[in-house]
């Protein structure tokens, strides 16, 4: 099949209560909620209408036995998992699950980037999915935003993996450039120099809402937190930053009313 080469195409929370976590994001982003009936296993289906957006699952004791915290993770599409993620470690990255099949789905690896931001590879067995709907359609997912210790060499590496290109860039001052990319034309994302305040690098995925006022009504009812926010930015839209219940950090954009 033709995998969509650099895009994100999937979406994982792994959390510490997926029950509650599951609850919580249905009211704050709006989106549906199914198990995937997985043998063995619980994983909770993700939809914005028809379109399956991501996962959800609790964290396994092996990795909470290592320090691993509730977080949401992205899946980049790539032709070849193995080959990238033999690139990942090539340029200085790291793998933390090495290289794996499931059974009807497809085949992914959990890396990090050099500087320890963490996203995985995947290469689906089936058919593509179709095309998303539009970029700001709520429950999608609208902007991918990489928050790097060295956000000039963080870009270097992800162009150097998937062939992502510089778009459009702010400044920011003291806190450097906001540097847009794009993959197969379309801007995506940015990488920006992380706040003194976060410990280590990661990314943060904003998700679509249809009112920027409601949803941060729902994540302080449901027992989540602002961090920032509501800000608007250039292109008329608010944003907002945040952790739910369980302390994974999102992020918001939409309209404000």
């Amino acid at each position: 099949m033709s995998e969509p080469q650099g895009k994100f195409v999937w979406y994982e929370l792994m959390t510490s209560d997926s029950k509650a976590a599951e609850s919580f994001y249905r009211s704050v982003i709006g989106w549906d909620s199914k198990d995937a009936g997985m043998p063995g296993m619980s994983y909770t289906l993700l939809s914005a209408g028809p379109t399956m957006i991501a996962g959800l699952m609790t964290l396994p004791d092996e990795a909470r036995a290592q320090g691993a915290r509730p977080g949401w993770m992205g899946y980049v599409g790539v032709s070849d998992v193995d080959a990238c993620q033999a690139q990942v470690t090539a340029k200085g990255g790291a793998v933390h699950h090495a290289a794996t099949d499931i059974p009807g789905v497809g085949r992914f690896a959990a890396v990090a980037d050099p500087q320890g931001a963490a996203f995985a590879l995947f290469h689906g067995t089936g058919e593509p999915p179709p095309n998303q709907a539009a970029p700001d359609e709520p429950g999608h997912i609208g902007w991918h935003e990489l928050h790097a210790s060295d956000a000039d060499k963080a870009f270097d590496f992800y162009a150097g993996l998937f062939n992502w290109a510089k778009s459009r860039s702010m400044d920011m001052g003291s806190m450097g450039t906001y540097q847009m990319f794009a993959t197969g034309g379309e801007t995506i994302g940015a990488v920006m120099k992380k706040v003194p305040e976060r410990p280590a690098p990661f990314w943060l995925y904003y998700f679509n809402v249809a009112s920027m006022d409601t949803s941060m009504e729902r994540v302080e009812q449901g027992g989540g937190k602002i961090l920032f926010g509501p800000e608007q930015v250039p292109t008329g839209s608010w944003v907002a930053q945040c952790l739910d219940p369980q302390g994974a950090m999102f992020a918001m954009v939409g309209a404000k009313r």
